[in-house]
Order: C-alpha cells, then structure tokens, then sequence
C-alpha cells in the first residue's frame, strides 16, 4: 500500500508541475479499454465546494454522474435554483451524467400497510423540511420526476432514469413503486463510500484516503457530496484528486453510470 501511495504522490506531484497530460488518462479509460472501471458520483449538498469539484474533474479529464435534489445551499437558495443552472449546465457539456435525488431530499422512513402503496417521508429540504408525512406512491414518483425534469430544464440534456433515494434508505416496495413509474435506484458499494459525511475529528481525510485507496474495486460505485454541512474539515476538494490520481495509479478508470453493466439494459428502454 505504501508504494500506491508513493506512486500515486509522484502522479499527483507531476500533475501540479504541469508535466501529465489529461488525455493519457483519457485514453486509459475510453470506451471498451476500461478494464477496472469505478463509477464515482456525487450528490448533492450545500454546493459550497461544487466549483473546486468542477475544476478537478475537469483537470482529470474524469466524468461522473451527479444526483441532484433541491438542498439548502450556502448561497441561500437550493442546489437546483438559476444561481446553480449554469454550473449544472456546464457540467453537461462536459459529458457528466445526472440522475435525480428526489426534488425535497425526501427520506423513506417506513411502508404504510394496505394498497394502493404509500409510505412515512420526511423531506430535508423543501417546504415539508424536517415533517414527517404519508405519501403515496404516485407522489414519491412525482418527487423524483421533478428533479429530474428540472435537471433537463437548466442543462438541455435529458438525465438518466435513476433515481439515488436519500441516505439510501429504501424497501422493497418503494423500489419496485419507483420502478414502475421509470425510475431504477442506484446505491454505493460499502468500499465506496468515502466518508465524507462522517465527523472529520474521527475520521480524518488522511485515513479516508488510504482506505478507499486499499479498498475499492472494479466496478465499484463510488459515493460523495457536494458539501456537507457538518464536516469541519472537508473531503472535498482535498481527497478528491489524490484518491483519482490514486486510482488511476493502480490502472483504474472512470465511467458514468450510463457504462454500467446493471444499469445499460435499463437506460436503453427508457430512452
């Protein structure tokens, strides 16, 4: 592990001299020649470190494929707002995908016994922030439609039919109720979550970089935020190019989720 890290310091180290070229690490990832790809996505969060993001992908050459809700933002608005749509747009353009969060941030939080299905939702953003209360079905399905076609709004690119339910909490029914109304979930692999939700006095970036580092495998999806509001010191951008700069030292490469060979049949027949 000492000699990925080493290797993956001197990557990085070239990198910042101006002496790595993008497109190497490009080709190294294109189309069929991905051999060990990872999927990295990104939810949102109070948006505060989205810019520094942009700019490392974009540094990388690495696309990913964003979940999108209306969350509190540090620029007193939400996530999806006119202040954020040209940072959204952009991001398109650049080939990253998106797939909606649920538009109020909505957790599932139990299965209501009858039929039709409803279930117990408490929103974290929204005008229902923090109250729990009964939706159906119907209205779980509207609330992922709404991100989603708000994602397409402001950036012109239709997003994926996947939906990433909040805190990943779900049941079988709400899955098979988003399912039925287009819309497949996507979680994260336990190697994938990078931590950066946890409190960083216990879990410092240092250590959750080496474990991602020694953990993650092809094919993992790989799960982080846009800004967590509780993290004192952030994940984001500091692990963020070391752990790319690392994976890629270890012949990994990165591909959207519309690459993914669980998710491939699905996207097709929702075109």
């Amino acid at each position: 592990m000492a000699s990925v890290r080493r290797r993956a310091g001197a990557a990085f180290a070239l990198l910042l001299a101006g002496t790595m070229v993008p497109g190497a690490w490009a080709a190294q990832g294109a189309g069929a020649s991905c051999e060990k790809p990872v999927y990295l996505t990104f939810d949102t969060g109070h948006m505060g470190i989205a810019p520094l993001v942009a700019d490392v992908l974009k540094r990388q050459d690495v696309r990913v494929t964003f979940f999108a809700a209306a969350e509190r933002t540090q620029t007193d608005g939400d996530s999806l707002d006119d202040h954020w749509a040209p940072w959204w747009k952009a991001r398109a353009a650049e080939g990253n995908e998106f797939g909606s969060h649920t538009y109020d941030h909505a957790y599932w939080r139990g299965d209501i016994k009858g039929t039709p299905p409803s279930f117990r939702i408490k929103p974290s953003a929204g005008p229902q922030n923090g109250k729990e209360s009964v939706w159906s079905a119907a209205e779980y399905c509207a609330n992922i439609r709404k991100s989603s076609e708000r994602l397409a709004l402001i950036t012109g690119k239709k997003p994926l039919p996947l939906y990433r339910a909040p805190g990943g909490k779900t049941s079988p029914q709400l899955l098979a109720s988003a399912k039925a109304c287009g819309y497949e979930q996507v979680g994260w692999a336990p190697a994938g979550f990078l931590g950066d939700e946890l409190p960083s006095e216990k879990f410092s970036n240092a250590k959750l970089l080496t474990q991602a580092l020694d953990t993650i495998r092809p094919g993992d999806i790989l799960l982080a935020h846009l800004g967590i509001w509780s993290r004192k010191d952030p994940w984001a951008p500091a692990n963020l190019e070391p752990l790319i700069v690392g994976l890629k030292a270890k012949g990994f490469c990165f591909q959207t989720l519309r690459q993914h060979p669980d998710y491939r049949a699905w996207i097709a027949s929702h075109p």
